[in-house]
């Protein structure tokens, strides 16, 4: 990553709109990218392109640029795992049109607020700036909530504290697009696991567990858990470079 990219990303951080908005349109056409893979929804693409926005901007908060990976990159599960949840919530599950439109206040009072402070807006800030009740805005988090899919799946390095996605961490040098399309294969990949490994692997980058604790609820040794954890990995990158 070069030094211009890296600044840019610091001071976007740091709450510089300017420097923000930048990073948006340098990775306007990724963005786009993302969006149209969920063309024919019943959704517009312009409405699409906003939450894909909003999870690229996420994605910018969390990205640590010591990480051996593009930004472009890191941002992809976080853009795909915001259009899911936007569209999850129009879902079987209904809810009602209040909380999902207060739902959406919400989402774009977030954006908003982290562009021009650089954090993450608390419920008490919401509940003044909408003047709504807090449990009711609680309500609205919660009933527009989403269960993680493997795009969003992190593993915590406790040696550093730094968290990053499973696909990044199995991740081969091939480009975006190749990127996006592995994330599907990963989820066959785990599907096919044998048991025991298909458990290490969701404990590991699911639960964020070490592999001490995962040796310990599954009965084996920490040595063993590694061993299993190198070999699935191993056989992931083979997998998706094949």
């Amino acid at each position: 990553m070069y030094e211009n990219d890296i600044n840019s990303i610091k001071k976007a951080q740091a709450g510089n709109k300017e420097e923000l908005e930048k990073l948006i349109e340098n990775n306007n056409g990724l963005i786009w990218s993302i969006v149209r893979r969920f063309n024919g929804r019943g959704y517009e693409l312009d409405d699409l392109y906003q939450i894909g926005c909003m999870g690229f901007i996420k994605s910018i908060k969390r990205f640590d640029t010591n990480f051996e990976v593009k930004l472009s990159t890191y941002a992809v599960p976080y853009m795909i795992g915001e259009i899911k949840r936007f569209i999850r919530d129009d879902g079987p599950i209904k809810i009602s049109r209040s909380i999902k439109e207060l739902g959406m206040k919400i989402k774009e009072l977030q954006k908003e607020y982290f562009i021009k402070k650089g954090k993450e807006i608390t419920i008490e800030e919401i509940s003044k700036e909408l003047k709504v009740d807090k449990e009711d805005i609680s309500l609205a988090l919660e009933a527009t909530s989403h269960v993680e899919s493997i795009e969003n799946a992190t593993y915590t390095n406790h040696k550093n504290g730094n968290s990053i996605s499973l696909l990044e961490q199995i991740s081969t040098d091939k480009d975006e697009e190749e990127m996006i399309t592995n994330q599907i294969t990963i989820k066959e990949l785990i599907n096919g696991l044998e048991k025991r490994d298909k458990e290490v692997i969701m404990l590991r980058f699911y639960k964020e567990k070490t592999q001490s604790q995962v040796a310990k609820i599954l009965g084996i040794t920490q040595v063993q858990v590694s061993r299993i954890e190198r070999k699935i990995l191993k056989n992931m990158r083979l997998q998706l470079s094949s």
